[in-house]
């Protein structure tokens, strides 16, 4: 089936998400579109989708022009959309998901199962899915959660399938057995939008990519293009996508964690006996699918999360700081870029310079006598929006006025600006623009190669294999290893999904 988006533009108040935007795909065709976090690629999606409508513009299917008022309309089309948070309900059977919504029915309309474990035994055996019908969602891995989102697309005859970020919760090889799925839906002739801002998995999958920033098209390309080339049009200038890290021998022991257990909101154990050491002039990044304890971990270092009663120690430069409040450990040594800037991270109705001292309001540089001093905080933030390159129009704007990359930026700024001895930083660069990736790498790198010992968490391998000096492989709560950066990524992944190094 042949799809084209013409015109399409869609605004949400002031802001245009989608300017005019024109697309192709044609019939077997993987037309991947990339774009940085908020360039307007799933909104344009979900306007195919029928979850929004355009302002303007139409979307016609071979030829004939269509009108959807809502996903169903979109469906009965042949338009399949498998979103990056999958839809499933974890204590369905696979057939009960692909059948639900779209339910077959039987004698006097009673629920017909059995024709939904045929559909999803047809479908798999077809593509090589290898899925159980009868097993329950919530017991799969997430490849294999994703694959039956994809048999619930294809149950419904779908011809255009979109994939929206696929592979943001996937190891390296459910990654690629993922490519190979999609292969196969080209060359059996459905028409595949593949989402994401991911430069190396659309030089290997893609047939042509066509890249948005700011809502607009800027261009297309083909595969062959250099990842540089892409970056920059996705950016909007030249970008250098590798970090320079001069050779740093580690020093001394800064962190030490002894056996430490955390549970998560669940009260289920997250993080389950683990030990480890970080030194002085060392990344060690910790590198695991997104759901394995590294958030737990993170925040219970921090002192936002206890660890639980009677296990284990945390020790900072030989302090004891298992029992620390949030506010100590900081004044200790530590500094905390959180994997949820917004809600962590940010009071987004605080201006910049608030924002920038609001972990240290109570120090001398900050304060006269029990006041603020609203000179020195002025000074300091504007010096600070200067050094860190946050595009502003003053330190007194809104940090909720301000993009995604920049808001990092000022979380980036307050954090390493303080003298401390240990950097935890975690999801770093999520959601944030190449560019500002760029810049925050490079800031990380400075903090190792002056001294300091940086715990990186980051379910991005690239950045883990790009920045680490060793890398700590997380599953279920557990270090499966800990190795080096020239680990292959095949091994990685192999302990990603729970081998052992």
């Amino acid at each position: 089936m042949k799809l084209e988006l013409r015109g399409i533009t869609k605004r949400f108040g002031t802001l245009v998400a989608n300017d005019s935007i024109n697309l192709v795909v044609e019939p077997g065709q993987i037309h991947a579109l990339l774009g940085e976090n908020g360039a307007g690629k799933s909104t344009l999606m979900n306007v195919l989708y029928g979850l929004y409508q355009a302002d303007a513009g139409e979307v016609l299917l071979d030829g004939v022009k269509q009108s959807f008022s809502g996903p169903g309309d979109a469906m009965a089309a042949g338009i399949g959309m498998v979103h990056q948070h999958f839809m499933l309900i974890p204590v369905f059977t696979v057939a009960e998901n692909v059948a639900l919504g779209h339910e077959p029915t039987g004698i006097l309309g009673s629920l017909d199962l059995e024709a939904a474990r045929k559909r999803v035994i047809e479908i798999s055996e077809k593509f090589g899915f290898n899925v159980d019908p009868d097993a329950l969602v919530e017991d799969l891995p997430v490849g294999v959660q994703q694959r039956v989102e994809i048999i619930k697309a294809l149950s419904r005859d779908a011809r255009v399938l979109v994939l929206d970020e696929p592979t943001a919760v996937l190891t390296p090889q459910e990654t690629d057995e993922l490519m190979l799925i999609m292969k196969q839906l080209a060359k059996s002739g459905t028409s595949i939008v593949f989402i994401t801002h991911k430069l190396r998995e659309v030089k290997e999958v893609a047939d042509i990519i066509t890249v948005i920033r700011l809502g607009k098209v800027v261009g297309d390309a083909k595969p062959d293009a250099s990842t540089s080339e892409l970056a920059s049009m996705m950016v909007g200038r030249e970008v250098e996508l590798t970090v320079d890290k001069k050779a740093v021998a580690a020093g001394d022991v800064v962190l030490k964690v002894e056996n430490i257990s955390v549970l998560d909101d669940r009260f289920q154990r997250a993080v389950d006996g683990i030990s480890f050491e970080v030194h002085a002039g060392e990344i060690l990044a910790f590198a695991g699918v997104q759901g394995n304890g590294q958030t737990e971990l993170a925040e219970a270092l921090v002192g936002l999360r206890s660890t639980l009663t009677g296990f284990g120690k945390i020790t900072l430069k030989g302090q004891d700081i298992t029992d620390r409040s949030v506010r100590r450990r900081l004044d200790a040594g530590i500094a905390y870029i959180p994997e949820d800037r917004k809600t962590d991270g940010l009071v987004s109705e605080f201006s910049i310079a608030e924002n920038l001292m609001i972990n240290a309001s109570y120090k001398s540089r900050f304060t006269s006598g029990p006041n603020i001093n609203f000179s020195s905080r002025r000074d300091i933030a504007n010096q600070l929006v200067k050094e860190f390159d946050v595009r502003t129009p003053s330190a007194d704007t809104p940090a909720g006025k301000l993009s995604g990359g920049n808001q990092q930026k000022v979380v980036v700024a307050r954090e390493l600006s303080r003298n401390v001895d240990l950097l935890i930083a975690s999801q770093p660069t999520r959601g944030v623009d190449v560019g500002s990736i760029e810049f925050i790498h490079e800031r990380i790198v400075a903090e190792r190669d002056a001294g300091k010992a940086v715990i990186l968490i980051s379910t991005e391998l690239d950045e883990v294999l790009s920045l680490a000096d060793r890398i700590a492989v997380m599953y279920r709560g557990k270090i499966v290893g800990i190795v080096g950066p020239t680990t292959s990524r095949e091994q990685l992944g192999k302990m990603m999904a729970g081998v052992s190094a």
